[in-house]
Parts: structure tokens; sequence; C-alpha cells
């Protein structure tokens, strides 16, 4: 069941916007959430909604249970050796950043490198600049190939026996296209570096191994994955989470409090500080079950044929530019229409009920790399169909022939 069968499970699906049935082609932004997403976090504030790990009562029992149990639900679907290797954060952002606050400016000094690329979306290049200005070490970055893919000849020069943490993304966010995560990491363990994995945009879409992929770090975001938003998590190692400092200090990650001198509880804790999102993690557990009921190969050979079904129907609209490779997408299509702006190419869109991204994607250096300012950005997820990317090139068409008559 994928596509149409599902899309009723989506209550937000079922309506008009500005008179027309939604097309959501935006899912890379966000994803929109079943119904069992939702049950599952208003039956936690209506029946168990208390504290985590403090309260001895029946409530912050089942709290805890709950809290804990999307802890293991996310090391399966990770197919994590343990538990204790999750830590929960508010996304890939805010885990990104504990590793590089934390982790890389532990390890790194001058003369020292981080290795990432051009095609980073800021979360996973921000923090690398920050931690490279903080210890002295040099950034460098793998160039790309002329349809943005990675040579792993490229991958071998960049990377050398100074480099400490390589940090790519796994899915392209702007591009569509999937890098090879699991030898990238190869050459940086051989150089006896870390390998540090954005999932944001993998995550939802395929199967992800970290044991298979031996990366040291993985991220991923809820929201990208029918789950809420402000809950995330970071897979870590556990010998190299053990080695890491906490970045934030409060209630509930601490061991022992003296007036002058504290110890922090065991991984993943010491990084939980204060109430953490505990409504979060239980819609994201409910979010990871859903996804499993599918199977996540269903999922990402549903989204492979639509992508190659939107690229090619794309394709054919005469004055269209679409960037990144042909083959193997993941979900999404990114592109220009002629010289029509696409902030304007999304807006007269919206005013038929269809919504795409339009901007910079959070990846300004790629967007420089591309010679654009901005591109539109159709994404799409286990509710969609053809019949949305249908839609989707009436429109442009549409849009094309509303913008010849404006300037004529």
């Amino acid at each position: 069941m994928i596509g149409r069968e599902l899309r009723e499970q989506f209550p937000i699906l079922n309506q008009n916007v500005n008179g027309y049935p939604l097309v959501y082609l935006d899912s890379a932004a966000t994803s929109q959430k079943p119904h069992r997403v939702i049950e599952a976090v208003k039956k936690y504030y209506e029946w168990d909604n208390s504290n985590v790990h403090r309260g001895v009562h029946t409530l912050g029992s089942r709290a805890t249970d709950a809290y804990e149990g999307a802890r293991e639900k996310v090391a399966r679907f990770l197919h994590a050796k343990s538990p204790e290797e999750i830590v929960f954060t508010r996304g890939t952002t805010t885990a990104l950043n504990l590793v590089a606050s934390s982790y890389a400016r532990s390890v790194c000094k001058e003369g020292d490198e981080i290795v990432i690329t051009p095609m980073e979306h800021h979360s996973n290049l921000i923090p690398w600049q920050q931690a490279a200005k903080a210890t002295g070490a040099t950034l460098k970055y793998i160039p790309l190939q002329d349809d943005g893919t990675i040579s792993l000849a490229d991958v071998e020069a960049t990377i050398t026996d100074h480099t400490k943490v390589v940090s790519v993304m796994y899915v392209s966010n702007v591009l569509g296209l999937v890098n090879p995560i699991k030898e990238i990491g190869e050459i940086a363990h051989r150089h006896g570096a870390v390998m540090v994995v954005d999932g944001a945009q993998s995550s939802p879409h395929m199967k992800v191994d970290v044991q298979d992929l031996n990366c040291d770090f993985y991220t991923l975001s809820g929201h990208k994955m029918c789950g809420p938003t402000g809950i995330g998590a970071l897979y870590g190692k556990k010998a190299l989470l053990n080695q890491m400092e906490p970045i934030e200090y409060g209630g509930e990650m601490i061991d022992f409090v003296d007036l002058y001198e504290s110890t922090w509880k065991d991984t993943p804790w010491r990084f939980e500080g204060g109430t953490p999102i505990i409504a979060g993690a239980v819609g994201l557990g409910a979010a990871i079950d859903f996804l499993l009921e599918i199977g996540m190969d269903t999922i990402h050979e549903h989204e492979r044929k639509l992508a190659a079904y939107a690229y090619d129907k794309l394709s054919m609209i005469d004055g269209i530019t679409i960037f990144g490779p042909e083959q193997d997408r993941v979900g999404l299509v990114t592109f220009n229409l002629d010289d029509i702006h696409p902030h304007d190419v999304a807006t007269v869109l919206d005013a038929k009920g269809i919504a795409i991204r339009a901007g910079h994607h959070c990846c300004q250096p790629l967007m420089r790399w591309l010679e654009v300012s901005a591109t539109a950005r159709a994404s799409f997820y286990l509710y969609n169909t053809e019949h949305d990317i249908d839609q989707l090139v009436k429109a442009l068409l549409e849009t094309k022939e509303y913008f010849s008559d404006a300037i004529g």
C-alpha cells in the first residue's frame, strides 16, 4: 500500500488550497504526518504526560518507558548495536553541532583537517567552519564533478593523514543524488579520520544500516520521516560518544553535583540535559513503526520511479533546466524555468494548490557552484503519485504561458 492508497492516512492532504486539491511536493523540507503519529502524540499528552527518569509514580514510569522505547526503535531502524548509541536531539542540525562542538573541537588542532563537500546543507557546513576557526584546523572541500557527483579519486586526493573528520550528506537535498558514503568512510578510516554522515535526506527514503556503512556518527530528523518537528537523533559509536563532553548542562545529565565539581551520567543521557522532547520521541517511534510496516525498500523503489517519471516529464518542457544527474535520484527534482524567478514559479503554482520549494535550499555554496541564485524544487514521498507530477507539469506549462503573455 503506497501512493494514492496511502494518502487517506495523512489528514492534511485531504484539503483544497486556493480552490484546488492540495498537491504537496515539499517533503524534502518536511514530510506530512499520518494519523498514527498524530494519535501517538495526542495519547501521550492525554494519558502519559509526565517527566522522564525522575518520578517514581505511574505516569512517570509510563512516560519513561515510552521515551526509552522510542530510543530502542531508532536503534533498530538504523541497525545500531545498542540503544546507548542513540542520542535524542532536536534534529540533524543539533546533532551535527554536537559532534562539531564536542568531538571535533576536542581532537582537532592547528595543522589538522576537516573535510566536507560544496554540496552540504548549511547545517553540515557552518558547524565545521566554526570548529575549524576555533581549533586552527583547515577546512577542505572534496571537489564536485560536472554533474555534481563525487569522484572517489578526488576523495583520495583530498583526505590525508592530517584529516581528523570527514562529514558528508548521504543524499543531496538539491541534486537528489546518493553519495558513496561507505566508500568515502573507508578512505577516511584508512587515514585515521572519523566519518560523519548527514542522514536528514536519506533516513526517510532508504534502508540505513550504520554498521554496514561503518560510519562513526549518523544524524536524522524526525520531521522529514513522518515524525513530529523538533525531534531527531544522533547515532555515534559508543567508544566515541564516551570520549565526548556534553555541551549543555543542567538537570538529568548529571551523576553527582557538588558546589564546585560535577560528574556526568553515562552515554547517551549525558547529552540530554533538561526535560527532553518526550512527546516528539514518542511520535518519532510511531513514525518508525509506520515506515517499517510499509517497508523502506518499498518506499525507496516508489520514490525512485516517481523521480525518474518526474525527470522525464519535466525534461519535455522547453526552457527548463534540471540540476543533478538523471539516474538514481532519491525523491526530488530541482529545476529552473526559463528566466522566471523560482519564487515567482512557486507563487503561481501555489495559486493552483501545488506546494513546491523555491530558494537556495540552505545550500548557498552549491547554488554558486551551479551559477544560480536560487532554484525550484519538487520533492516526493510515499504519499505522492504520478498524477501529482502530471499536475505539476500542467501547472508549469501554464506558468510559462502566463509569464510569456505578461512579458508580451
